[in-house]
């Protein structure tokens, strides 16, 4: 079995599990030790990962971290476990970074059992740097983060090969951060970046704030265009059958967009919709799952019905939510991104089956 088939039925596992973890030594079992036992370590050989590690660090004695493996007599890498509902922060990698400089390991992972953060010395030499050069979610990857992956197993091991790409990696993923954050809420540099290039007159305030929201429509039409490009490209390349599954998709999308309220769809609304359709693909017939915007919430409806909501999302503000439906009660529960929706599976499920057992 291959690394992507391995992580892929950890994965599958998780959602069912995860709402019975609720200490950090339960996640170890559950989670982070099948996690490096698919990158081929066997977590019953204490000489190739070891449990508690522990080292004398100047004056401080018997600090342990959780994991360290071992490979052909050195220490590689270096694991710091939190539990399952945690948010991973800086706070929690003090004690690999006071480790990372007094072992010979060259990498680190400050993991959660769902979010893997991958730390390195690519600043400082024998520093550990202060933010991740990858992060891995496990409930929400692409198939070129396996690869990044992959290199990290025990057959593929190579502390040169991983040091070649990392600075690409840290870097690849701060400047899409950036691009994310000024996507979502424009900085004046980045404003005047497209007003310069289009505008002749003088670029007073004023002006910088029409081109503020000037470009926030731009960047959202800009998404809407894309998305719709693709909705056409599925629609050429499949038969018949498909094509009116696609239609329907397409025409689901486009009513929330240009509805006759104005409301407009964002992309990561969009993009939820096609996780939950993608959760209950197995279940339901994809064609059922619609999608209905409002004001408030974004609703995601069986047979397009609204006394059928399957869950809402309220991505309007800073914190987004979903909305977990179980009969008339909505439980609103906070996420941090629309990959956070997978570990909502089997509620988003349970509600489906309810709707199919009236």
């Amino acid at each position: 079995m291959d690394l992507i088939d391995r992580i892929k039925e950890l994965a599958s596992r998780i959602p069912k599990q995860l709402e019975h973890i609720q200490t950090e030594e339960a996640t170890k079992n559950a989670f982070i030790m099948p996690f490096i036992s698919a990158l081929g370590y066997d977590v019953f050989n204490p000489t190739e990962v070891i449990p508690e590690f522990t080292a004398d660090i100047g004056t401080k004695r018997g600090e342990k971290v959780d994991y360290a493996i071992q490979k052909e007599g050195e220490i590689i890498i270096l694991i710091e476990c939190k539990w399952a509902g945690a948010d991973l922060h800086q706070d929690h990698a003090s004690q690999l970074y006071r480790y990372f400089s007094a072992t010979e390991a060259r990498f680190a992972i400050l993991t959660n059992g769902i979010d893997y953060e991958f730390y390195s010395d690519i600043d400082e030499s024998n520093k550990m740097d202060s933010k991740p050069f990858f992060t891995f979610n496990i409930l929400g990857f692409q198939d070129h983060q396996v690869a990044e992956l992959k290199k990290f197993t025990k057959s593929t091991f190579s502390l040169e090969d991983i040091l070649t790409t990392a600075s690409t990696l840290k870097y690849t993923g701060a400047i899409k951060k950036i691009l994310e954050e000024e996507l979502s809420t424009p900085s004046e540099p980045f404003v005047r970046f497209f007003a310069s290039q289009i505008f002749d007159g003088r670029l007073t305030k004023p002006v910088i704030e029409q081109f503020t929201e000037i470009v926030k429509e731009a960047r959202k039409q800009f998404i809407n265009e894309r998305i719709n490009e693709r909705l056409k490209s599925a629609l050429s390349a499949n038969d018949a059958p498909n094509t009116e599954i696609n239609k329907e998709e397409k025409e689901n999308v486009e009513d929330s967009q240009e509805g006759k309220s104005g409301i407009v769809s964002t992309e990561e609304e969009i993009e939820g919709y096609h996780v939950v359709k993608a959760i209950l693909r197995e279940t339901l017939d994809a064609k059922r799952i619609t999608m209905r915007d409002t004001k408030s919430y974004c609703g995601i409806l069986l047979d397009d019905n609204n006394r059928k909501p399957l869950c809402r999302l309220h991505f309007n503000s800073a914190q987004k939510y979903i909305g977990i439906l179980s009969g008339k009660e909505e439980d609103r529960v906070a996420i941090d991104s629309v990959d956070d929706i997978y570990k909502y599976s089997d509620r988003i499920k349970a509600t489906a089956l309810e709707y199919e057992q009236e």
